[in-house]
């Protein structure tokens, strides 16, 4: 599992992919809750959704659940979302 999702659910409302080479994002800060021991050899559904995302930062919120429905963790996370001027240019 990644935190990845928690940041990419928060692109979907201000319009911008992933990939977007303009796009520069930092978590800021995640958690992670356990609420019940889950079989992790067997099919688990991630849940994600971001209630906020404006002003440079979102919001993700996510919940696993078992096959039956069971809720068996929570998580959540902040990051910063900057939509660049120009395309970002790695270097090592």
């Amino acid at each position: 599992m990644s935190d990845l999702h928690l940041l990419h659910a928060g692109l979907a409302p201000i319009g911008v992919a992933f990939a977007d080479e303009r796009l520069q994002t930092a978590s800021l800060d995640h958690s992670v809750w356990f609420h019940e021991a889950a079989a992790l050899d067997d099919w688990l559904l991630y849940r994600v959704e971001s209630p906020h995302a404006g002003h440079a930062l979102a919001l993700g919120r996510g919940d696993l659940f078992t096959r039956d429905g069971t809720i068996v963790a929570s998580t959540a996370q902040q990051g910063l979302i900057r939509i660049l001027d120009t395309p970002r240019r790695d270097t090592l």
